[in-house]
């Protein structure tokens, strides 16, 4: 998980002095990301998005006498804009305990999105919203094996005050896996979202419901070929959006398809989408309420991805994508991503397998006695 210094201490049981070791945890994460959207599009606006997001952390680990593991990490998300200044600076706390016991881990406090076992979709979570809300703030409960996964997260958005909105949605999602010849993946997502009113005697703007629903299925022909992902998953998607003061309710019904193609450092992903507009809240709360990608304000769009990895390594990853985006409205427009990341606990993992490599490699080409 982390890179890991052992210290030594002792810890008390029922009835005996056991010595455990108790483990200092540290890490350093960086992002940094160029999206420049070249949009005229009634759903979205022109911008260009260029920052780094530099994450240190530390902490404390210790295994209890069943195995279970328990860390508690301190850091902080430090967002500096390009070409911004110091009143630009964004700071994000991390603050967070987490447990893990076989395949099953409860994480509480302030959680980098980077633990979730899986990425939410577009219509869940749009792009700007990931760049600058790192953090899934209040719990994470997973679990996971060799057949497939399930979590459930509980993000609280908005802390009720006079100047902001009471907002929080739990989102649980999970698959199940299958491989003969082929890979067989079935699953679903739900979401509750909810948009609550600010505390007196701020006057109130109503209460919002925003809940969806989407079961999937899809088939990865990769296995049996030298392809990394040959991949169609298909969803449908039911909604659910409510505005209580105005006694308006709105059930939208869509359908998604995606296709997935994958070797080695080239990539392409398609993505079609037909149905009944998923935000017809947008236009009065937008991402108070949503927050997923304002795309999907359109009844039908299809979002096509060309990219391209200069580096692909488990500590380091670059890559640029060509995004093409289309809807009946706004027609076809573009954009631009270049995005590159790093984990020095990844990198401290790699480099003891490296060298693991090399001695058994010498040692297979060394003579017989």
């Amino acid at each position: 998980m982390y890179a890991f210094v052992g210290l030594s201490a002792f810890a008390n049981t029922d009835s005996t002095v056991v010595e455990k070791k108790v483990k200092f945890l540290y890490n350093v994460d960086a992002l940094a990301y160029f999206d420049n959207r070249e949009y005229k599009q009634p759903y979205q606006t022109d911008q260009t998005l260029f920052a780094i997001r530099l994450s240190p952390e530390i902490g404390v680990g210790i295994t209890d006498n069943s195995g279970g593991k328990h860390q508690l990490i301190a850091g902080l998300h430090y967002i500096q804009p390009m070409g911004g200044h110091w009143k630009d600076i964004k700071l994000h706390p991390i603050a967070f305990y987490k447990y893990q016991y076989r395949g099953f881990s409860f994480g509480i406090g302030a959680i980098p999105y980077k633990h979730r076992l899986s990425r939410l979709p577009d219509f869940l979570m749009y792009d700007s919203i990931a760049y600058a809300r790192p953090n899934i703030q209040g719990a994470l409960v997973q679990y996971q094996s060799k057949h497939g996964f399930a979590e459930v997260m509980l993000d609280w958005r908005g802390l009720q005050t006079p100047t902001q909105r009471e907002m929080f949605r739990v989102v649980a999602n999970g698959e199940a896996t299958y491989t003969k010849f082929f890979r067989y993946f079935w699953g679903g997502m739900a979401q509750l979202n909810h948009k609550a009113n600010h505390l007196d005697p701020t006057p109130h703007e109503g209460i919002c419901d925003d809940i969806y629903i989407s079961p999937n299925l899809g088939i990865d022909f990769a296995p049996p070929t030298p392809l990394d992902t040959i991949s169609i998953r298909a969803s449908y998607i039911y909604g659910y959006q409510r505005f209580r003061r105005e006694n308006l309710v709105y059930q939208p019904h869509a359908f998604l398809l995606e296709f997935a193609l994958v070797w080695r450092w080239l990539g392409l992903k398609n993505t079609f989408f037909v149905g009944k507009n998923l935000m017809p809240l947008y236009g009065m709360f937008r991402s108070d309420l949503n927050q997923g990608d304002p795309f999907y304000q359109s009844t039908l769009y299809n979002r096509t991805d060309l990219f391209l990895c200069f580096i692909r390594k488990s500590f380091v990853r670059c890559y640029f994508s060509w995004n093409f985006h289309y809807t009946p409205k706004g027609g076809l427009q573009h954009q631009q991503h270049l995005i590159a990341s790093f984990s020095l606990e990844k990198l401290l993992q790699y480099l003891p397998n490296r060298s693991n490599k090399k001695t058994i490699k010498q040692q297979t080409q060394q003579p017989a006695n």
